[in-house]
């Protein structure tokens, strides 16, 4: 029979934690799910967004089970160390749930061993990983939304083993984040509208998820990102000793190369991250605003390439990343574009583009994104 002290000698191997809760339903998460989608604040993300019902009540999902075994685990490597430039998130720098496959599955097996009978859940959208996590003890619910640890802070992947074997259920922290809100004013968008409230539509990373065009008001924030964004977790206090822990590296992806590569080619390099439909020009769109907040001159040549794309998405952020470079060439770059344009959408941004060359790189929409006291009330 295998008992929670297993499963913890497992779990104590990897640095992860382990906690187990019931098949319950979270009718408070259902409710939070359904304001948030009543107030636009998902932005159009879906997951258990889309379906709140299912992924509030996991005994729908798993009738047969009993017990959710529900691990996090810490998924920092060397060159995740604090630094300035980063144009991909730690957690999607490489294929980190590997690790996490890893633990699972051998807390699986140990269960499977015994006799009982086990499922692997995690970014699924029959349970809401961090709701569980937060009932199990694993993990408490931090300000910036995320699930937070003790020991690695808002650095972890949450899975869980989903299992008929009747195990006790553990305790949920009593802990929270106090008085800090570091997390708050770190997001470069203000996507984070009261604690523990996102509004999705500002966030950087679902923002670069997300088909279609980039909010010309966020594009200058994303700076030189392509996926994901790490500032709130960079600024919370719970993770700074096992950031530390590890130097920083220099060899970021470059947008540069993400617009060199073939569409196969790229396809590979970025095969664990949730691209919509797997569709390359929605990584070659983020490589183009970054490439244009990057402010290189010398990326002209490789814009002017991507102006005279057939994909009017493409031409769209390039004309942009022309216009944010600004200067004498990039405006007659637009120019010369506007004039062989036919799509009505690319040439208002190529307009907007010209007019941004000829300021220094400066587009009149570039302002702070203003926190409003609906979305306030709706957090409330």
């Amino acid at each position: 029979m295998v008992t929670f002290a297993t499963l913890t000698e497992i779990a104590d191997r990897s640095e992860a934690s382990v906690g187990v809760t019931d098949l319950a339903p979270f009718p408070e998460e259902a409710a939070r799910i359904e304001s948030r989608v009543a107030g636009g604040l998902h932005g159009g993300l879906s997951f258990t967004f889309a379906h709140p019902d299912t992924a509030s009540q996991p005994a729908e999902s798993f009738p047969w089970a009993v017990s959710i075994v529900v691990v996090a685990v810490p998924y920092l490597i060397d060159g995740d160390g604090v630094t300035d430039r980063r144009t991909v998130a730690r957690f999607a720098d490489g294929d980190r749930y590997k690790f996490l496959d890893a633990v699972l599955g051998e807390m699986a097996d140990a269960l499977s061993l015994g006799g009982r009978r086990t499922e692997i859940v995690y970014d699924d959208n029959r349970l809401i990983d961090r709701a569980v996590a937060i009932r199990a003890g694993v993990a408490w619910s931090g300000k910036s939304t995320m699930a937070l640890t003790p020991r690695f802070g808002p650095w972890i992947l949450i899975g869980s083993v989903v299992t008929d074997a009747k195990l006790t259920p553990t305790e949920p922290m009593r802990r929270t984040c106090g008085t800090c809100d570091a997390c708050i004013p770190a997001c470069p968008t203000n996507a984070i509208v009261a604690p523990g409230v996102l509004d999705a539509r500002r966030c950087i990373s679902a923002v670069l998820q997300r088909r279609g065009v980039i909010d010309p008001a966020l594009r200058n924030a994303i700076g030189g990102r392509i996926y994901g964004c790490d500032d709130c977790l960079t600024a919370c206090p719970p993770g700074d000793k096992a950031l530390s822990r590890f130097q920083p590296t220099n060899e970021d992806l470059r947008a540069e190369t993400v617009l060199t590569l073939s569409d196969e080619e790229l396809e590979h390099l970025v095969e664990h991250w949730y691209v919509p439909s797997r569709r390359m020009r929605f990584v070659r769109r983020n490589a183009l605003v970054a490439l244009g907040n990057s402010g290189d001159t010398s990326s002209l040549g490789l814009l002017a390439r991507y102006v005279c794309d057939p994909d009017p998405l493409l031409r769209m952020h390039a004309g942009w990343a022309i216009g944010r470079i600004g200067g004498v060439e990039a405006e007659s770059l637009c120019v010369a574009a506007l004039e062989r344009e036919s799509d009505a959408e690319v040439q208002g941004e190529l307009l907007a583009a010209i007019t941004a060359s000829s300021q220094g790189g400066v587009y009149a929409d570039e302002r702070p994104a203003q926190r409003s006291v609906e979305l306030k009330e709706i957090a409330t």
